[in-house]
């Protein structure tokens, strides 16, 4: 019997194998297939590799308005692709080296709970082995959503996954969503040269997120060139001899587009099926396993992390999920985290981030707060870097302290963990307008929103 055992070995897996070694648990992880899980193979990696050649592009374009003669600018798709794939498989050699400590075993298979809490593991090499432990972590993560409509598995339909391995530019793109991953997408094939266009069946762009920098964002990216269509509810595909049509509903009129690739991108479900919770007698719906703060299920000594869950699909707040797990089973009394205070990036171009809560979250429920902005148009260093389009907002309770940050513009992802600091130590905007901060920088946007 080990002391540890590990289903899926993405972000919250591995890091978690990696903290109990060095606790001194003996850990067995388990992974059906690359280690690294979705972030690294599929998502947030490979999607910023592709975010940093639309950069680059991008730049490259408009040198000339800095005195810098690039001639003509021309893109190749298969060439970033391959250079998206060498850093991942760097990194994946990584994570395999991690995995390769003293006190971690890593089996290759898919591992499932028995009714008597062992995990059977089916491995790649078509063998069996049934494993116990005193702990088990789950970490399987997530699997693509897909609409319930008619022609959503259609030949020209594709994920996220399928398009990060495109090695041709669709003309015409059609993104089905305009949440993180449909934007992040809409904006990287956008710089690329696609004609793109977003469906999203809710008001506004980027639901989860403050509305304001959610409008900003949309009206930026149109300016570029994205066609957005709020509000509209897709009801079917259309396959044509060599292209397929979108139908949807938008202000009650059916309305047909055209693309050569369309991006389902409606969000993503934890992965539940075939890990054994209805024989292990784990409580779960299809928004996720139940987990108590301590992540542990409704069965003593089986935890739940990550996207699995549906608390938080980030892959930073999976691995500290895992901490919070290890802290419970190693019954540490040292601090933790505050999983309630995750900040959140969206890789478009500008940038957006977020952390704590929203000016629209508090009004909804009835907190009185202050807001502060500041905005990127009178910031010396925005203006000298060509990046002037974007705002801060901050966000305070009647007392002074932080509550929230949120951030459209150039290093959005950069700037708001000052915030994230400040209030994880309970910090106030009195406190952040007293920190002196150099010039000329960005981070004086943070300090301009305090003032």
């Amino acid at each position: 019997m080990t002391d540890l055992i590990i289903i899926g070995a993405g972000p919250g897996g591995y890091e978690t194998a990696v903290r109990a070694a060095a606790l001194g648990l003996q850990t067995t992880i388990i992974e059906a297939a690359t280690p690294g899980g979705t972030c690294l193979n599929q998502g947030c990696i490979p999607t910023k590799c592709l975010c940093r050649s639309a950069e680059l592009l991008t730049e490259a374009r408009e040198a000339a308005t800095y005195g810098v003669e690039t001639g003509r600018v021309s893109f190749d798709l298969a060439t970033a692709i391959t250079r998206k794939d060498n850093v991942v498989a760097q990194l994946v050699q990584g994570v395999r080296g991690l995995l390769t400590k003293p006190g971690i075993t890593l089996i290759e298979g898919h591992g499932k709970i028995d009714a008597e809490h062992n995990v059977v593991v089916e491995k790649t090499d078509g063998t069996h082995e049934t494993l116990q432990a005193k702990h088990i972590i789950i970490a399987t993560g997530s699997e693509t959503k897909y609409l319930p409509i008619p022609g959503a598995n259609s030949r020209d339909v594709v994920t996220s996954t399928e398009l990060l391995a495109a090695t041709t530019l669709p003309k015409r793109l059609c993104v089905i969503g305009g949440g993180v991953i449909g934007m992040e997408f809409a904006s990287i094939f956008n710089a690329f040269g696609s004609q793109v266009s977003v469906v999203e069946y809710c008001k506004e762009i980027l639901p989860a997120i403050d509305k304001d920098i959610a409008k900003r964002l949309r009206t930026s990216m149109k300016k570029r060139g994205v066609d957005f269509h709020v509000g509209a509810a897709v009801t079917a595909i259309e396959e044509l001899s060599e292209s397929s049509v979108v139908v949807f509903s938008e202000k009650g009129k059916e309305q047909r587009l055209e693309a050569d690739v369309v991006l389902m991108a409606v969000g993503r479900a934890p992965r539940l099926h075939g890990i054994g919770l209805e024989d292990a007698g784990i409580d779960f719906t299809p928004r996720g396993i139940h987990v108590d703060n301590d992540m542990q299920t409704n069965v003593a000594g089986i935890y739940a992390i990550g996207d699995v869950n549906g608390l938080c699909p980030l892959a930073h707040a999976a691995t500290f999920q895992g901490y919070r797990a290890l802290h419970h089973i190693t019954a540490s009394t040292a601090r933790t985290a505050d999983l309630s205070l995750v900040p959140a990036a969206v890789f478009t171009v500008p940038e957006v981030a977020t952390v704590g809560r929203s000016e629209d979250d508090l009004k909804a429920a009835g907190v009185a707060c202050h807001v502060g902005k500041s905005f990127y148009r009178a910031n010396g260093k925005s203006l000298a870097m060509g990046s002037d389009e974007g705002m801060v907002k901050l966000v305070s309770g009647e007392d002074g302290t932080l509550l929230g940050c949120q951030v459209l513009g150039a290093h959005a992802a950069d700037l708001v963990h000052e915030v994230a600091v400040l209030m994880a130590v309970g910090g106030t905007v009195e406190q952040l307008r007293t920190t002196i901060h150099a010039h000329p920088t960005l981070s004086e946007l943070i300090l301009s929103a305090s003032e």
